[in-house]
């Protein structure tokens, strides 16, 4: 998804407001027009509820993590986490992927049988809003990255910088999200709040949503003889560098 489709949430409101006949605002947040106050609960919970329903790319965050031999295992996620990607977990320094996440009856386990320190491959559990890891104690210089979705869909305009947000506070605020798809399911909720029928809304919104996600990320080329062309030539059974020598 570009952000070349981003729209601004006054702009959000007055498209929605006149689809369905009410009067538009220049500064719709600031209104005392019930409808308006309504919207902007509602598209609230738009922007919540599309970050949950698919990975979207302009979501996609990165962390890095270098150990000290200090460290606690216990490290704070990034203040925009969402959620993990799952299997982007690797420790560069080895060039190893990071087991997990750990169950709790995994991480009880390692800690019961003394096993913290005897463990290969770095593993990890989410817990209490923080990523912890073994093996403890922590061996310095660890160099763990990993992916996750952020949960930040807004961009706040007041200071004339963007600044990302995840609460719709002003009317300047940019939504990052597609503004057809963003209008067509704020439309749909208040459709749904005022209990009239929503059946031609909650289509058209099922069709963009649809275009979207179908267009939101590339794809590799399919080829009936592998990723590489060939089942005899591809990136497990290969080296990274020398083959063909």
């Amino acid at each position: 998804m570009t952000t070349t489709s981003a729209i601004s949430v006054t702009a959000i409101m007055n498209r929605v407001a006149a689809e369905v006949g009410l009067e538009t605002n220049p500064d719709p947040l600031s209104s005392n027009d019930q409808h308006f106050k309504q919207m902007q609960f509602l598209l609230q919970t738009c922007g919540e509820e599309l970050c949950l329903a698919y990975p979207w790319e302009f979501l996609n965050g990165s962390h890095q993590i270098i150990t000290a031999a200090i460290d606690t295992g216990e490290y704070d996620l990034p203040s925009d986490f969402h959620y993990m990607i799952p299997q982007t977990g690797w420790e560069r320094a080895s060039n190893l992927p990071i087991s997990g996440p750990l169950s709790p009856q995994d991480w009880a386990y390692m800690l019961g049988r003394e096993l913290t320190n005897q463990v290969v491959y770095v593993s990890f559990r989410l817990r209490d809003g923080s990523f912890n890891i073994l093996p403890q104690p922590v061996p310095a210089g660890l160099d763990i990255h990993f992916e996750y979705q952020r949960k930040t869909w807004v961009e706040d305009m007041d200071t004339g910088i963007a600044v990302p947000s995840d609460q719709v506070l002003s009317g300047s605020d940019v939504v990052m999200f597609d503004r057809t798809l963003i209008t067509r399911m704020l439309k749909l909720k208040w459709l749904e709040s005022k209990g009239f029928d929503t059946s031609k809304s909650q289509d058209d919104f099922n069709q963009v949503f649809g275009f979207l996600t179908g267009k939101d990320k590339s794809a590799e080329v399919l080829s009936a003889g592998g990723k590489w062309g060939s089942s005899y030539l591809n990136d497990s059974n290969i080296p990274v560098t020398g083959f063909g020598q």
